[in-house]
């Protein structure tokens, strides 16, 4: 959700804060602004796009020069409308303190009527602007404080999520930055430093950073940063290197970040079982998980938890399981997991999905999963993300940075990494040597499958033609397409406002069928497995009420030809690889339909791409 940027050194910030906002854009906003110091604090902030705001900064650069130290934000509505008011930076009254906010301030109520009853006048309806007035009370209390102290006297009153940036020229010539439970990223430079919600707007400029954990500060000036807990315990940290470069953020001749991500898919897949799948070997190499494997076959029971793409892929990953490694899984929605008090103990693993490796839900099922004792494994795509950092293992899915709002790439990647995690914990237990070699054969022909499935893009922009102006589809699927159905529905109307529904094809006749007629497309993942025989049933049961049936079929089936008004053909391949491929010819039909009608296909509205709030 909301981007927070910051940058401290020898160069105009003003620049360079709006070029990483625009990085940040992607992650969803309806306003933005900036603050700079200079002697003074000049800002400016509206509502709109970053574009905006950058044609703001053109028409009066001279407001906004020589200032070497700044803090920008874009801002997604939780507490009060879009609108310039609510935007970010958040000032003082004496407009000598500014601050910017990801998260929610839960107590922000009270606070808020403490401090009008003391004078202070509020200019906005968010949340975020009683962090600013507490630090401002805090410091006229007592002067001779620093910002630091009196950023860290403030938190202590504050409940709910934060991950925040602090400037003054009271105190000048530092940024004071704070988490808990919103990331905060500190990009280390030749004598500069970034400050940034996440990568992205880092990597143009260094590609070493430091990660900060729940519950830290850091003071960041020109000399370097210092990192101490809340408490003021200062605290060692790690510098990461980052793994990808500016051009994997760029669109690379694409007209959006989705389409391109879906293309990169053969390479990613590639990239996911580089090193890791060893057909001679008949072995997989999962090394962030080597030391627990033991610990994860003897599992009584396997938990996934996630949201919205990743408990689709999670939902894929019961099946694997359980068909490969015989063991119990089942796959919960992190956001209900972390409110039904689950029978959750030491004999269960409970594995964590997520892309960015920042999602409050799933989050906050790892530590209710932890504080139950049952050992806890993320799947994430983030290098240094919160989740592998409180996880006991995991893997990383090697997908590369995702830019656009609805997952596609990262999707694919999850869904190999729970292959591979599946065959890890069935070998030496259910399958055998020969039997891997031979699944792990075919999982490494699934690039050259996808590819050939994007050789028909033309195809399915042509239909996508045919229904852009639908108001509803049906997507259904049985078996390991089930969750394929679920993830096509939600690509579709996450990006093109369609409504749409994912059923398993089994379960259309118990309702759903009462909604067919010539206005609902219907999509049947009708690929040749043991369900086949009874999806052509179902395609007969919708064609007779006038249903209009497009199908994701096995390459060379005459018979669905004869049933659907378009086929678009695939590979033929097992079951349990199918996933991997029908899910392609959806992604690419959500984003033609979209594109077609107009829609911001990388940054819907009401979405953005890392949910770090409830």
């Amino acid at each position: 959700m909301c981007g927070i940027v910051g940058y401290i050194g020898m160069r105009e910030a003003a620049p360079i804060l709006l070029a990483g906002l625009q990085r940040l854009e992607y992650r969803g906003y309806d306003s933005a602004g900036i603050a700079l110091q200079n002697g003074g604090l000049p800002f400016m902030k509206q509502k709109g796009s970053v574009g905006a705001l950058q044609a703001a900064y053109e028409e009066s650069p001279a407001k906004m020069a020589g200032a070497t130290l700044g803090i920008g934000h874009t801002r997604w509505a939780t507490h009060g409308d879009p609108s310039d008011r609510n935007a970010h930076p958040h000032l003082n009254t004496d407009e000598d303190i500014a601050l910017i906010h990801n998260g929610i301030v839960e107590n922000y109520s009270l606070l808020r009527k403490e401090l009008i009853s003391e004078g202070y006048v509020f200019r906005s309806d968010t949340d975020s602007e009683v962090l600013v007035h507490l630090v401002d009370r805090i410091w006229k209390t007592d002067p001779s404080l620093g910002l630091e102290s009196v950023v860290r006297a403030a938190l202590r009153h504050v409940e709910g999520a934060y991950g925040l940036c602090v400037i003054s020229p009271r105190d000048p010539d530092k940024i004071i930055v704070a988490r808990k439970g919103s990331p905060l990223v500190i990009g280390i430079g030749e004598g500069e430093y970034f400050i940034a919600s996440d990568a992205a707007p880092i990597v143009e400029h260094t590609n070493k950073v430091v990660y900060l954990s729940d519950g830290e500060m850091a003071v960041v000036t020109r000399e370097g940063y210092q990192v101490k807990t809340i408490e003021n315990i200062e605290t060692e940290k790690v510098v990461t290197e980052l793994d990808f470069s500016l051009e994997k953020i760029e669109k690379g001749g694409f007209e959006h970040f989705m389409l391109k991500e879906i293309f990169e898919q053969p390479e990613v897949m590639r990239d996911v079982m580089r090193g890791r799948v060893r057909i001679e070997e008949g072995r997989i190499v999962l090394g962030g998980i080597e030391d627990y494997l033991d610990r994860l076959k003897q599992a009584k029971r396997i938990v996934i938890c996630a949201c919205g793409t990743s408990w689709h892929a999670g939902l894929i990953g019961e099946y694997l399981i359980e068909d490969f490694a015989r063991i119990p899984v089942e796959v919960d929605y992190a956001s209900e997991f972390r409110y039904r008090n689950p029978i959750i103990g030491p004999d269960d693993v409970v594995i964590v999905i997520s892309q960015s490796g920042e999602t409050a839900d799933t989050l906050a099922a790892l530590r209710a999963a932890k504080e139950r004792g049952a050992m806890v494994m993320g799947i994430c795509n983030v290098v240094g993300s919160t989740i592998p950092r409180e996880t006991m293992c995991g893997i990383y899915t090697h997908a590369g940075p995702e830019v656009g709002v609805a997952s596609t790439k990262a999707f694919t990647a999850q869904v190999i990494v729970l292959y591979m995690l599946a065959l890890a914990l069935s070998k030496g237990r259910t399958i055998s040597h020969d039997e891997m070699r031979l699944n792990l054969k075919e999982l490494s022909q699934v690039p050259g499958h996808a590819a050939k499935i994007l050789e028909l893009d033309a195809q399915i922009q042509t239909i996508a033609e045919s229904f852009k102006d639908a108001r509803n589809f049906l997507y259904l699927g049985r078996g390991y397409n089930f969750p394929v159905a679920l993830e096509g529905a939600l690509k579709l109307k996450e990006i093109s406002y369609i409504h749409a529904e994912g059923y398993p094809a089994a379960e259309m006749k118990h309702g759903p069928i009462a909604l067919i007629d010539e206005d609902m497309p219907v999509i049947f993942i009708a690929t040749r497995d043991s369900s086949y025989n009874k999806i052509l049933s179902n395609i007969e049961e919708v064609r007779s009420r006038k249903g209009r049936v497009i199908a994701i079929a096995s390459e060379g089936d005459t018979e669905v030809a004869r049933l659907a008004e378009h086929v678009i053909y695939i590979p033929q391949a097992s079951a349990q690889i199918m996933p991997l491929l029908t899910v392609i010819p959806l992604q690419l039909l959500s984003y033609h339909i979209a594109a077609l009608r107009g829609c911001n296909v990388d940054r819907p509205r009401n979405l953005a791409k890392s949910v770090t709030v409830e």
